[in-house]
């Protein structure tokens, strides 16, 4: 998607008077060539299997690893309990963010938003909501519209890869995108939407990608949980006014400096942060002598 900056949005935002997400959904129009209802419906196409990922899910199934599997029903049984902190909303987040993380670790079919192993982020801030009837599914294309634009400006201007870039660049990507989606979902304007993104960003600002045994599970799958819950705290953030001081596009670019700058170790090598560790290691060990 031909979208070169945040700034590029704000201002074809303003010039004439739409949201955030409709400059999104007419660049995709005229990249490809197609109409409204056309790209409406490769939108709805995609939310569909996103829904389907999260209401599928199978708590007794594990990855052939055997890294994970289970998290997201313990986490439905810790909630039905009503011993928990946070509330039913952000209790289904973290519980649908680990379910699609599981989904993906056992082959199942996800929605890379934007890579597979920051899959479970979106479906999490967005499932609940619509199922909690909170959101109508237009609500939700529009939203997602505002989150393909924000991923859209960071592949354009840095990158989405934990290779290239550490774990910031995917996960930290992918909790941008549920930040302004979910802060295009509660009215806000591009300019909240940004501040949103930016802070997101700068929550996850040089996060590793440090894999065990090289595979999108451990810690991956856990990091959605927690960036999910990261994209709630930074919409309602910038719902609330507050004004983040470094510009969304500058955040991305500092998030591309700082990818660059980390050493290959902590780039998806599976050489360096958690995977180093001893038990990581031992994990390693185990899985490739049963491979």
């Amino acid at each position: 998607m031909a979208l070169n900056s945040m700034q590029e949005i704000f201002e074809k935002a303003a010039s004439r008077s739409i949201p955030f997400w409709r400059v999104v959904l007419e660049t995709d129009m005229e990249e490809r060539q197609v109409t409204e209802e056309q790209s409406m419906e490769k939108m709805r196409a995609a939310w569909h299997a996103m829904l389907e990922s999260a209401v599928s899910y199978q708590g007794d199934q594990r990855s052939r690893s055997g890294l994970v599997g289970g998290d997201g029903a313990r986490m439905r049984r810790y909630a039905a309990a009503d011993t928990t902190y946070s509330g039913p909303y952000v209790q289904e987040v973290i519980a649908t963010a680990l379910s699609v993380g599981e989904s993906n670790a056992c082959m199942r079919k996800i929605v890379a938003a934007p890579t597979a192993g920051a899959c479970g982020v979106l479906p999490a801030v967005l499932v609940p909501l619509y199922q909690m009837g909170r959101a109508t599914e237009e609500e939700i294309l529009q939203a997602l519209y505002t989150a393909s634009g924000i991923g859209a400006v960071v592949s354009f201007r840095a990158c989405i890869a934990g290779a290239s870039g550490g774990c910031q660049a995917e996960i930290g990507t992918a909790s941008a995108m549920a930040a302004g989606a979910l802060t295009s979902l509660r009215g806000g304007d591009p300019q909240q939407i940004g501040h949103a993104a930016a802070m997101a960003l700068k929550n996850l600002m040089g996060l590793v990608c440090d894999p065990v045994a090289g595979l999108v599970q451990v810690p991956c799958a856990q990091r959605n949980a927690s960036q999910a819950v990261s994209a709630l705290v930074s919409a309602d953030q910038a719902l609330a006014g507050q004004v983040f001081p470094i510009p969304a596009d500058q955040m991305v670019g500092a998030m591309y400096r700082v990818g660059r700058q980390l050493p290959p170790e902590l780039k998806e090598t599976a050489q360096g942060g958690i995977a180093a560790t001893d038990r990581g290691k031992e994990i390693a060990r185990e899985i490739h002598k049963g491979a």
